[in-house]
């Protein structure tokens, strides 16, 4: 939830400024109008944010652990590091 309540409240901004800019009947892809309705195109624009988002928020995420956090879990099963004995 520390990554995804973030990146939900972000992509709502992001869906109020872009459509209050954009008016997705004038949308057009390669040089042909979208054939959604308005709608369609709010719930995918809103989902393409909210990704972009939960990618950014997991980044953020991933960069503030310490060298500490991240020495102290275990390599995956099978790892290639060899362990000292005794």
């Amino acid at each position: 939830m520390a990554i995804a309540w973030p990146a939900f409240l972000a992509a709502c901004l992001l869906e109020f400024l872009v459509f209050a800019l954009v008016d997705p009947a004038d949308l057009h892809l390669a040089g042909h109008a979208l054939a959604l309705p308005r709608q369609a195109v709010y719930a995918l624009g809103f989902f393409g944010f909210w990704i972009v988002a939960v990618v950014c928020s997991a980044t953020t995420a991933l960069l503030m652990r310490t060298p500490a956090q991240v020495n102290e879990q275990p390599g995956p099963a099978g790892s290639w590091e060899v362990k000292e004995e005794g």
